[in-house]
């Protein structure tokens, strides 16, 4: 009986010993997911920490070097500013006002017949250049890009007519010229490149009437026509009181022209316009182009 009852046991024993070493297998390995888990979490915690600080470290080392580069414009002291700002003003002056003109203050008459001499001289010299005539070439259009005139072209290179031909020889003044009037001496000076050359006597407008100020030539007339008021005077006429070239200013009804009055010369006796002895004015016509900047003074 007791055999009977120790074998049962042990055939119970077999079959509940696999079951029993499964559920410790599991406790067991519940444990230790529980341990690594336990042990993990700080480990994740202080990565996510680290890069949470390292984020933070990057956005201000960010920040900090846009305002490295920003700082010098936020940490100017007024005393800066305000000489930066004067010295901006300057430089803008001076853009404003360059080239400066290079106007002689002393008019001497050797030298200024020197330099006209060298205005109709064949020698190329600083202003003027060598141009050798392509096909298709034109005085006019050779005039045109160089701002200077067709008949100045042709005085100096003693050209009879209109006509150029290609591999021809041109001396072409390229220098801009000017012109001051100055009413109390009633005179007018040609500039060319701020260097005096010329000096006319002309008349000026009656009771000081001629307007003041810097102007332009912006258009040229041979023998023109007089439109007074209620009258039309055509070239050639006695009371034609142009005479015979017209140079007129961006202010209308003003400019240079020639005169029937030649005793009026050197005193003020014109409507306001500049007025000119005819052969005189023929000359100055001759050379100076259309956009010539005309200043004149009290």
């Amino acid at each position: 009986m007791k055999k009977n009852n120790l074998f049962i046991f042990l055939i119970i024993a077999a079959f509940l010993m696999p079951a029993m070493v499964l559920a410790a297998e599991a406790d067991v390995k519940d444990t230790t997911d529980r341990t690594l888990a336990t042990l993990e979490m700080p480990q994740n915690s202080s990565a996510e920490e680290l890069q949470a600080d390292e984020r933070d470290v990057f956005k201000k080392d960010d920040f900090t070097v846009r305002e490295a580069k920003t700082a010098p414009i936020a940490v100017v002291s007024n005393e800066k500013k305000r000489k930066s700002s004067a010295s901006s003003a300057k430089a803008e002056t001076v853009q404003e006002g360059a080239p400066a003109p290079k106007v002689s203050s002393a008019l001497n008459p050797a030298e200024m017949q020197r330099r006209w001499k060298a205005l109709f001289s064949k020698e190329i010299d600083s202003d003027s250049i060598a141009y050798t005539v392509k096909s298709g070439d034109s005085l006019y259009v050779l005039a045109l890009k160089n701002h200077t005139t067709v008949d100045f072209i042709k005085k100096i290179n003693d050209l009879k007519g209109d006509n150029i031909y290609p591999r021809m020889k041109l001396k072409i003044h390229t220098a801009p010229f000017s012109i001051q009037i100055d009413k109390s001496k009633n005179a007018l000076v040609l500039y060319s490149n701020g260097e005096a050359v010329k000096k006319y006597s002309v008349a000026t407008g009656k009771k000081n009437c001629t307007p003041v100020g810097e102007f332009k030539i912006t258009d040229k007339l041979v023998n023109p026509t007089w439109f007074k008021t209620e009258a039309i005077l055509p070239p050639g006429s006695p009371e034609n009181a142009l005479g015979t070239r017209w140079m007129g200013f961006d202010k209308p009804a003003y400019g240079i022209h020639g005169t029937i009055e030649p005793k009026s010369i050197g005193t003020q006796a014109s409507e306001g316009c500049i007025r000119m002895l005819n052969e005189e004015v023929e000359e100055l016509y001759s050379i100076v182009p259309a956009g010539t900047k005309v200043t004149i003074q009290d």
